[in-house]
């Protein structure tokens, strides 16, 4: 084997969409306000009858039924999350019961916004260790159920949603690059989910200058390990924390003829669901071709970061 790669993607997000509109009635705020702070318009938000692993199952058959597969031919199932309410069972082993995978190894990763990168390792490892087979990856996060909805510096940034994408073995050029993952544990109040009941909140200052100074050496970083250079991506995909966010450090990195996600405008902050939703978005619109290379960086919560350049399913 020389590799794994991605054989197909999906995503889901819930029919509700909450405006910058309808938040300007709930707190002190305006869409004028929001939009030039944080570039968000819109958001999906969940309801008390879709948990997390059901936007995660949801995004798994999509991108199960993209790959032509049954359920019968997962053997590994990683969700990424931070907000399942639950502590056993865990995310994965609900979502496998839910699409009826049999027997899988299921575990879930909570890296907060970073979580889909670190999952998305996670699989490839197995797999080319040879101790799963294929391997169903998915972001999920219902970010609406640990938000502060009288904060109108949290709640005007969160959505719900999930991502998904499906793991094998690649026969030929490896589809998945090395990873490039860290942390800075001593920084991890700066974006925290705590409390009961739990809550979100972060220190927006520090997290903006930690990505925009401190992140773009480390993508391109991700790059090198995989042989490219920035100008050569087709696309870049990175956490959909805040448009004022995205959109410097895409231009630090120097991808200058990639596609960069901006999918935050239309979802807002899903969390760990921000990167596989923005990425199934792309290839459902065309907006990428099978084989382009694509960076994913994950990035926020423990001020964790992780990001792996892919090839486009």
């Amino acid at each position: 084997m020389n590799g794994t790669r991605i054989a197909a993607v999906g995503h889901y997000q819930p029919a509700k969409v909450l405006t910058n509109e309808d938040l300007a009635g709930m707190v002190d705020t305006s869409d004028e306000w929001i939009k030039s702070r944080v570039g968000i318009r819109t958001r999906h938000i969940a309801g008390p009858e879709e948990p997390v692993d059901e936007l995660a199952s949801q995004a798994g058959a999509k991108a199960l039924a993209a790959a032509g597969l049954a359920p019968g031919a997962v053997d590994l199932v990683v969700v990424a999350t931070s907000t399942a309410i639950d502590r056993s069972p865990n995310t994965a082993a609900r979502v496998a019961a839910r699409l009826g995978i049999p027997s899988p190894a299921a575990l879930d990763v909570n890296v907060v916004c970073a979580g889909f990168t670190h999952a998305l390792a996670t699989a490839d490892h197995a797999v080319r260790a040879g101790s799963a087979s294929r391997a169903l990856v998915i972001g999920a996060d219902k970010m609406s159920e640990v938000t502060d909805w009288t904060d109108r510096t949290t709640c005007v940034l969160v959505g719900d949603g999930a991502g998904a994408a499906v793991v094998e073995a690649a026969d030929d050029e490896p589809g998945i690059g090395p990873v490039l993952w860290g942390s800075v544990p001593e920084m991890g109040h700066a974006v925290r989910i705590e409390g009961t009941p739990p809550k979100f909140a972060q220190e927006g200052q520090s997290v903006y200058r930690w990505a925009t100074t401190q992140l773009p050496p480390i993508a391109r970083k991700a790059c090198e390990r995989a042989g490219l250079t920035p100008e050569e991506l087709a696309a870049v995909v990175l956490h959909q924390a805040n448009l004022r966010i995205i959109e410097p450090l895409a231009e630090k990195i120097g991808a200058v003829n990639a596609v960069v996600a901006r999918d935050v405008v239309e979802s807002g902050n899903t969390s760990a669901a921000s990167i596989p939703l923005a990425l199934s978005k792309l290839v459902e619109r065309g907006e990428i071709s099978t084989g382009d290379p694509v960076l994913l960086f994950g990035f926020g919560g423990n001020l964790s970061y992780a990001g792996q350049v892919v090839r486009c399913p």
